[in-house]
């Protein structure tokens, strides 16, 4: 195997015994001491402990749809081994007692844990770039971001240090770093993949899923990680698909949804939007019929999102205090006050504080039925919007990003702009539905970087979501480029 290969093609590699295990994952190792310097897309490694189950799966003694390719968690899933850090000073030096739901899954099912990503802190934010262990940079291009938060998932799979990797998506945290690193990225729908071990932003929001190189990539990880656990209450218990089973069959009388109120002419860079008008030609090249759909209340999205988020986080994180959880101040204290405030202080950074204090503003005696209850009722309407979308088509598609990947630092003072780059993909966690991000081009510049098209389902419409995107993906080649990094 080297370095860009796909999951299914390092698997396959693995069971015909063209390469051991071992010594694929000490060609991940290698990767990621030489390239991860200029990327940072680690936050830590784990050598020892990823040879150790490469050579269990090479005896013999773990089998399973994944045994022995290595994969990258991202920094917010617990585990029993290292730290769990969410990228913050809070949690510098936690040690969670126990694995989330995913990591066990992905465990039994044989794969190989290189190490855990970086993210935004907290996974607040867009760019990866509020991490207290520094940023990380895109592969394709060093000097610009890779998306956020799951940004070090992303970058870690795109520079092929992994075979795949493990992302959350609070409000575009997988599709939007997915778009922008030019890779595959799924949000499932809420309640279709535990969140048991997840370090919680927003709860109602939340959702962990998958980064690969292809459809088939996605779709062989989802059934790993979708299914009840009883250790989640939001998790539901229904059946789980083979997503592979069927993913090359076309879907006879597709119809693409277009939503008329997302305006494709309207701030987006033209470049994105030749892309994705693009890709909906080649859908209509193979039979596809587009019809327009109206989402009337999408306008409200990013206001409603960020409402609901950060009253969620403001909720989530005030066990953080220096006494039940997190970094504790070594100034000297005259009260518990002081201890709490003074710990929060140096434990979360400005993005976090910023979410902290308008959550907990928003959630006060005398705003919270003007914010925080009037954010939960346009939540209704949007998933209602979505539910009479799916009444006419089969799939929603749109950009992911309504830009390729911008240079570090250009938004980092600016929040308003930072979370206006969620415009396309907040809706989608508000509503609960499945969101995928596909390739769909590059733009033309000295160093050309990837585009993303974004397919949105409807509730556990996974299956159906896989089919469709493979359908361009096998029409097209975008899915084949890598950066140079060597």
């Amino acid at each position: 195997m080297l370095a860009y290969d796909t999951l299914l093609t390092a698997r396959d590699a693995i069971r015909a015994k063209k390469i051991s295990s071992v010594e694929l994952t000490r060609q991940a190792l290698d990767r990621i001491e030489k390239l991860d310097k200029s990327i940072h897309a680690f936050n830590s490694t784990y050598a020892d402990l990823a040879l150790a189950q490469a050579k269990a799966v090479d005896e013999g003694k773990v089998t399973g749809p994944l045994a022995g390719v290595p994969i990258a968690l991202k920094d917010n899933l617990c585990t029993s081994f290292g730290t769990t850090t969410c990228s913050s000073k809070m949690l510098e030096n936690f040690h969670a007692p126990y694995d989330a739901t995913v990591v066990k899954k992905l465990a039994a099912a044989g794969a190989v844990f290189v190490g855990k990503t970086n993210l935004d802190e907290f996974a607040m934010g867009s760019s990866t770039e509020n991490s207290a262990f520094g940023a990380t940079r895109n592969p394709w291009d060093t000097t610009r971001i890779p998306g956020g938060s799951s940004g070090g998932s992303a970058a870690a799979l795109a520079s092929g240090m992994c075979a795949a990797s493990i992302g959350s998506d609070t409000g575009g945290s997988i599709r939007q770093p997915a778009s922008l690193c030019g890779l595959v990225g799924l949000k499932p729908t809420y309640g279709r993949v535990s969140r048991y071990g997840l370090v919680a932003f927003a709860s109602s929001l939340d959702q962990i899923g998958p980064f690969g190189w292809t459809v088939s990539d996605a779709a062989l990880l989802m059934n790993v990680l979708a299914g009840r656990d009883p250790m989640d209450s939001t998790s539901v218990e229904i059946p789980v698909p083979d997503y592979l089973a069927d993913i090359n069959k076309p879907l006879a009388g597709l119809r693409i949804g277009i939503v008329k109120e997302y305006q494709l002419g309207s701030g987006i860079d033209p470049q994105v939007k030749a892309a994705v008008e693009a890709a909906i030609k080649t859908y209509q090249s193979m039979g596809a019929t587009v019809v327009e759909v109206s989402c009337p209340h999408t306008e409200y999205g990013i206001a409603a999102y960020y409402v609901i988020a950060p009253c969620e986080a403001s909720s989530n994180l005030a066990r953080y205090d220096g006494v039940h959880f997190g970094h504790r101040t070594a100034e000297p204290v005259k009260d518990i006050i002081e201890l709490f405030s003074k710990s929060r202080a140096e434990g979360f950074g400005e993005e976090v504080q910023r979410r902290i204090m308008i959550g907990t503003y928003a959630l006060s005696s005398g705003y919270y039925d003007a914010y925080y209850v009037r954010a939960q009722k346009i939540r209704a309407l949007i998933k209602r919007d979505f539910d009479q979308a799916f009444e006419k088509c089969d799939v929603i598609l749109c950009p992911t990003s309504p830009t390729p990947a911008f240079k570090a630092g250009e938004k980092t003072g600016d929040p308003l702009q930072m979370y206006l780059c969620d415009v396309f993909t907040v809706t989608c966690n508000i509503a609960g539905i499945a969101g995928l991000s596909m390739p769909c081009g590059f733009t033309t510049s000295d160093k050309p970087l990837p585009i993303g098209m974004q397919l949105l389902g409807p509730t556990f419409g996974e299956e159906k979501l896989l089919r469709i995107a493979r359908m361009y993906e096998a029409a097209t080649d975008w899915h084949k480029r890598r950066p140079k990094m060597d």
